[in-house]
């Protein structure tokens, strides 16, 4: 049993991958379950667990890996589960900012990369021909782009540009494409001790430039989650920064020509841009199954590995191509080129080498903190908190929620 957390269109290439595996084979069957959304997906595992009808497989989305880590009974990491089933699996074969999100100290892998995305910069190529803008050139620095926004307004559009998943994008990968660090602890790498420290000069600085931009809807905030994606699709807003894996929904649902860039950064700031860091989910087993179903599992994931198999499903959803095998076959087999924008996530994440500011986030409550950061970010865009407040205030409230995890977890 897989329980997971896609629906639409995602939801059918996950039962496409399910069926194409049992198909390949005779000895076992993965039947996918749809649980809701990620953090639905994550709660119905906990209490299945406690009453033994747990699947032997759940997605979980990347920022609870702090909290799947800390639930040591429960979950049998994944490579030893390769190993107790002599299956190939080696962390070298996948992209290093996927790995370093989902590895041990000692970079074993935890669970088992399965959709992975980065935020990328869209923009709407009629919109900039309307308004004497280049439409072959995306913005690349936040000047840019709150210029050429200013131009959009000027031309009549309701919205220069906007964001989905305000944190994600706006204060998480703001930081690792800017090298600084979320929190003390390497983003939480080094221990349950860390410290949020995101309330730095360039993170007010930031947020002070979009609330600015807010009261001219040169920049308008849209809500929390995917909300701003249909803002974008149906051309009121002429630039939108959102996840890779809605480009397939984009260019399905827009009737204009669609452009694609890197996450913008700040050009005055050495060393930027560093990499971004990813979305996503990963694919957790746990314990307390029938031997046999956990051969079926390995079995599974040494077949979702195949390059083949990889490079489909990058190309179908939109996600990464987790494995480096799975890149060099999309481009191998033309999709790059028949797919402008489709490889500018990928060149992203590998752009530099990840630091410890840029490899990911392993907090615990981080799904807390995260609605925590978002609360805190309408305050600045609605006026009601000057920047400054409204980040001291979520360091200060996400500070909390990390000691409340760390008393609770005294053994990690």
């Amino acid at each position: 049993m897989w329980w997971h957390a896609m629906s639409g269109e995602l939801g059918r290439q996950l039962e496409k991958l399910a069926a194409d595996f049992n198909a390949s084979q005779s000895e076992y069957r993965i039947v996918p379950s749809y649980k809701g959304n990620y953090t639905e997906a994550v709660t119905a595992a906990i209490f299945a667990f406690r009453s033994r009808t747990q699947p032997a497989i759940v997605q979980v989305n990347e920022i609870a890996t702090a909290t799947m880590m800390a639930a040591k009974g429960a979950i049998y990491p994944v490579f030893e589960l390769m190993r107790d089933e002599s299956e190939a699996f080696s962390p070298a074969a996948y992209l290093p900012a996927v790995t370093g999100y989902y590895t041990d100290a000692a970079g074993n892998m935890l669970s088992f990369p399965f959709n992975a995305s980065t935020p990328i910069l869209y923009y709407n190529k009629d919109m900039f021909r309307a308004a004497g803008l280049d439409p072959e050139i995306a913005p690349k620095t936040w000047s840019e782009v709150g210029a050429a926004a200013k131009r959009l307004r000027a031309a009549g559009s309701a919205c220069g540009f906007t964001t989905s998943w305000p944190s994600w994008i706006n204060v998480e990968n703001f930081s690792a494409f800017h090298n600084l660090p979320l929190s003390t602890k390497a983003n939480g790498f080094g221990g349950l001790d860390a410290v949020l420290s995101f309330n730095n000069p360039l993170m007010v600085r930031h947020i002070a430039q979009l609330a600015e931009w807010q009261a001219t809807k040169v920049f308008d905030y849209s809500g929390r989650a995917t909300t701003a994606e249909p803002r974008f699709q149906k051309g009121e807003c002429g630039i939108f920064v959102g996840s890779s894996a809605t480009r397939a929904d984009i260019k399905a649902n827009s009737k204009f020509e669609v452009g694609y860039g890197m996450l913008p950064y700040w050009s005055d700031v050495a060393g930027a841009p560093q990499n971004s860091i990813i979305g996503g989910a990963t694919l957790w087993v746990l314990r307390n199954r029938p031997l046999a179903e956990y051969k079926g599992v390995a079995k599974f994931f040494g077949f979702l590995s195949k390059p083949e198999v990889q490079a489909a499903w990058h190309q179908h959803t939109g996600y990464l191509p987790v494995t480096r095998a799975a890149f060099d076959l999309s481009r191998a087999q033309g999709f790059y080129d028949r797919n402008p924008g489709a490889a500018i996530s990928i060149e992203q994440i590998t752009l530099k080498s990840p630091t410890e500011n840029s490899r990911g986030v392993r907090l615990g409550s981080f799904v807390l903190i995260r609605d925590v950061i978002d609360d805190e970010l309408e305050q600045a865009f609605s006026g009601k908190k000057s920047a400054q407040a409204a980040l001291d205030s979520a360091v200060e409230r996400g500070n909390r929620l990390l000691r409340q995890f760390e008393r609770a977890n005294p053994d990690q």
